[in-house]
């Protein structure tokens, strides 16, 4: 009986800040949220998701978390961040991209005005490829013309 009593509090409880999270999330992608048309297809969170029109939210207070939208097909990506700061405003908002060959893979995300950025974390195909890379740019100069950093713009809905 009393086993029966804590398993029910904890779901309950567990129910309560379910509830209160989901609130906050909500809350919060509405009070941040922007657009940006990415005309390649990229990595973002280990899922490959195809040119088109995305919308970007915050989840989190904090922005740990945001919520990758393509609007077209239907596809959402949650993806985990990582705080980023400069010493000057970001001029623009803007998407980065890391591009090794023909792969993009969504690296940062920059709001105009601000000092505060945020940073994905690498995926697995990114991770292997650098690895890929390091070893042989010692050998070659080809690894160093292989990457680069591509900016798409993002505005503010």
């Amino acid at each position: 009986m009393k086993r029966q009593l804590v398993k029910g509090t904890t779901m309950l409880l567990l129910a309560v800040a379910l509830a209160f999270v989901t609130a906050v999330a909500s809350t919060n992608a509405q009070s941040r949220r922007s657009r940006a048309e990415v005309p390649f297809e990229f990595v973002a969170n280990n899922m490959t998701l195809p040119a088109g029109q995305y919308y970007i939210a915050d989840l989190s207070t904090g922005r740990e978390i945001v919520k990758i939208i393509n609007t077209k097909q239907a596809k959402t990506v949650f993806a985990m961040t990582i705080p980023l700061s400069r010493n000057r405003d970001s001029e623009k908002a803007k998407l980065v991209f890391h591009r090794y060959g023909n792969r993009y893979f969504l690296a940062e995300i920059w709001a105009a005005g601000e000092q505060e950025g945020q940073k994905l974390r690498k995926s697995r195909e990114e991770k292997a490829i650098e690895n890929e890379m390091a070893a042989i740019s010692s050998k070659t100069q080809v690894a160093q013309r292989t990457y680069e950093r591509v900016e798409v713009a993002l505005v503010s809905n």
